[in-house]
């Protein structure tokens, strides 16, 4: 995988020619797999998309090592079925059983969240395999693109080159709390709304969450079954919770795990997601006190020292910011790039935690790099491959579907201090999550078309909520306030800090979804997972020490399968990030 779509896989936030143009070709009438031959078989991430034809029925292809491919042929408006046409990419790990199987349980469609992220991306990355270890062998796992994102078409684009994209985002900021911090944000959101008017030739307004819901379902009904088992992550939950309330009499399995809450994110408000973005930075100053220096290099005797370190580092590079120049990349690390990297550090503490101390220390005797490299942007490359940039637009497609499916937001510059402010007193992270909502101030008036709530149900199988003890983005309490609203579903709740259960190795949250999964239990109401470990000491010193106490203990083979996946899971992350 390059190292620009690991970039996006990877929890970064979120050029083609102008818009891309979709055809239709004639389809065929049966589920099939068509191999590709050798010399077309994919190496690596390089998949030729353009080699495989949309239809109307699921072919899937050979796309890489145990993986498949395929492009689904829907309608760009669902109201309008014989209208135009838009393509969705799929990928999928499939089940070793054959489909005739008795045991065969059919697709376990995942979506990494976003809005934005690329189910194939995460299918083939890595999540498919890891994510089927955990389910079981009996089902297929498929990602896909959502409409307007990387592989499916039409392609959300503002721009009219990859270049000049790349000369955009280099002038693009995080908020701060100064008055010219978000002055500067706001004007580039007017900007964007009008590049976005430019380049839409009547698809932006179908580019939502209603339409990609029924995308689902025209994916399921290819797959030629009725009903639909999902697990979304993220803003995936948003999806999932969509879905649900659209059409509850099509639910087999649904898991929505890192749960967002659906009304404040319809309302385009955004004011419940950092409820608990405090306490994780909190978990990282006690389990590095605790952890001591030989475990974390940012260590102080007590939690509060830490966090009084770590506010000295911010006054420092606020004033000073450090230049930095590394083998391929190069640029400041300042007062906003420390902040949104700690923030990204906290979706992810097993993975991320111990980096982020070395780094830390190491900003404190004066070496930014390491913190500087953790999310730094690739050197852009020109290619000859149509696609080879097709990630590079995730950000237009995110911004496209945030602010089509959330109330108008007004486009003036007092109501973007303003929800600065009430962001502000929420949390001091508000700062930079005050953008998701004020780079919708200069949105085109779009219609807002399709299904924006109620969002409850008697769904036809009960949902299966997941929240984390303490998520930075998707508070616990959003998973109980989305369950009010669907009878009988049941939040499990994973005593762990970071975003979604596949941040932190649990196995038994994963017994509960692999459970839920194949035979459709539902965990007890109140239930509370553990995890295994903690983030510090560090993940070698797991792999080395206590992992092996624990993959030698009273496991069963499966549970240590299990286990061994999420870890990977936990240290490898594949949810998107937002911003």
């Amino acid at each position: 995988m390059s190292p620009k779509s690991l970039r996006v896989l990877l929890l970064t936030a979120c050029g083609l020619l102008g818009l891309v143009v979709f055809r239709s070709w004639t389809n065929t009438h049966e589920l099939e797999f068509v191999p590709f031959s050798e010399e077309q078989r994919i190496k690596g991430d390089g998949i030729p998309w353009d080699m495989i034809r949309p239809q109307k029925q699921l072919v899937w292809q050979n796309c890489a090592p145990g993986r498949h491919c395929a492009r689904l042929i829907v309608p760009l408006n669902h109201s309008e079925p014989e209208g135009e046409q838009a393509t969705i990419a799929l990928a999928r790990f499939p089940s070793s059983l054959a489909q005739n199987s008795k045991l065969y349980r059919g697709p376990i469609l995942v979506n990494p969240g976003g809005p934005g992220g690329s189910g194939v991306d995460m299918v083939l990355g890595g999540g498919g395999n890891l994510l089927s270890t955990i389910v079981g062998p009996q089902f297929d796992i498929v990602g896909f693109d959502s409409r307007g994102i990387a592989r499916s078409t039409p392609r959300v684009s503002f721009f009219k080159t990859d270049v000049e994209r790349s000369f955009w985002d280099l002038g693009l900021n995080v908020v701060n709390n100064s008055a010219e911090g978000v002055a500067r944000t706001w004007a580039q959101a007017q900007i964007t709304g009008k590049l976005a008017a430019e380049s839409d030739n009547g698809y932006l307004k179908h580019i939502n969450t209603d339409q990609t819901a029924r995308d689902m379902l025209s994916i399921v009904e290819a797959h030629g079954r009725s009903k639909l088992q999902y697990w979304g992550f993220s803003y995936g939950t948003v999806l999932g919770a969509t879905f649900a309330s659209i059409f509850p009499d099509k639910i087999e399995r649904m898991v929505i795990d890192g749960v967002a809450d659906t009304e404040d994110y319809y309302s385009n408000r955004w004011s419940t997601s950092l409820i608990d973005t405090d306490k994780v930075l909190t978990d990282f100053f006690a389990g590095c006190a605790n952890a001591g220096p030989d475990d974390c290099e940012f260590w102080a005797p007590t939690a509060d020292d830490i966090r009084q370190n770590l506010t000295r580092l911010y006054n420092a590079v606020r004033s000073k910011p450090l230049p930095v120049k590394l083998a391929s990349s190069y640029g400041l690390l300042d007062y906003a790039k420390l902040r949104i990297t700690i923030l990204r550090s906290l979706y992810s503490p097993y993975a991320l935690f111990p980096l982020l101390s070395r780094g830390l220390a190491a900003l404190a005797a004066g070496d930014g790099s390491l913190l500087f490299s953790q999310f730094a942007t690739p050197p852009f490359e020109c290619s000859c491959d149509p696609l080879a940039h097709a990630s590079d637009s995730v950000d237009d497609a995110s911004i496209a579907i945030v602010c089509n499916d959330g109330d108008e937001v007004p486009g003036d510059l007092e109501d973007a201090e303003k929800h600065l402010e009430m962001m502000t007193k929420v949390s001091s992270w508000g700062e930079i999550w005050s953008s998701v909502r004020i780079q919708c101030s200069g949105w085109p008036k779009l219609p807002k078309q399709g299904f924006r709530g109620p969002f409850m149900a008697k769904t036809s199988h009960p949902i299966l909520l997941i929240g984390n003890t303490a998520d930075p983005v998707t508070p616990l309490w959003s998973a109980k306030n989305v369950s009010r609203g669907f009878e009988g579903s049941v939040v499990l709740q994973q005593n762990s800090s970071g975003h979604c259960s596949v941040s932190a190795p649990s196995v038994c949250t994963q017994q509960h979804v692999r459970r839920y999964f194949v035979d459709g239990t539902l965990p007890a109401a109140g239930t509370v997972c553990d995890t295994i470990g903690k983030p510090f000491p560090d993940a070698k010193s797991l792999e080395m020490g206590d992992q092996q106490a624990v993959l030698t203990s009273n496991m069963t083979p499966d549970e240590r399968d299990i286990y061994k996946a999420v870890l990977e899971l936990s240290e490898k992350p594949i949810i998107k990030f937002t911003l």
